[in-house]
């Protein structure tokens, strides 16, 4: 990956997700902030609401950290394709989100700034330091890919915002090994059902 444009990377981590959506269809994806936090599969929520216009109160455990996480943020929209998540406590001052159009779609920058500590304290909270960047990155890059190709079945649309969304990382990846046994044995029960009309002809 390619270090961001025009950005202070010394107190920084960054990702950068391609995905297949156009621009504008991104600006409606990202609008939805509870939506790509929980894609991250790091994350196992509590609670997240909404307290104001542009306000969240999350609470969460960090499975890249180990950490139990309280966390008040405030969205601070620069224009249509860039807006900040400010954290009101903790060793992470903000996310910022940098939307562009690229040759395949469209390209998703996601900036963590750690810069309002000292480096003394934030040494000292080093264990602290959201590890899931990356993760997150590759789990938005998938499910975007996905919502491009399903986005317009509404059974899909259905799924991924009331059954998928609100599982637990843990209790998703359960689901899909749920779904993959079913689906050998459902191959298993077919296949010898055919041998057995084969040899009954």
């Amino acid at each position: 990956m390619n270090q961001p444009d025009a950005e202070d990377t010394r107190d920084a981590s960054w990702v950068i997700v391609d995905t297949p959506l156009p621009l504008p269809a991104l600006r409606e994806f990202c609008a939805d902030v509870e939506r790509l936090w929980r894609i991250n599969p790091c994350l196992e929520f509590g609670v997240w609401r909404r307290t104001g216009s542009a306000a969240h109160h999350a609470e969460f455990s960090n499975l890249s950290n180990q950490q139990r996480v309280v966390l008040d943020m405030r969205v601070e929209r620069e224009s249509d394709d860039a807006f900040t998540l400010v954290y009101s406590q903790g060793v992470k001052a903000s996310t910022r989100f940098l939307l562009a159009a690229s040759a395949g779609g469209s390209r998703l920058t996601i900036t963590d700034d750690y810069s309002r500590l000292s480096d003394a304290e934030r040494g000292a909270r080093l264990h602290e330091v959201d590890k899931s960047l990356d993760a997150w990155g590759w789990a938005l890059h998938a499910y975007l890919r996905r919502h491009q190709r399903w986005q317009h079945f509404a059974p899909w649309r259905w799924f991924m915002r009331r059954c998928w969304l609100p599982l637990t990382p843990r209790a998703r990846r359960i689901g899909f090994m749920l779904v993959v046994i079913t689906a050998a044995e459902l191959a298993l029960v077919l296949m010898v059902a055919l041998v057995y009309w084969l040899e009954s002809r």
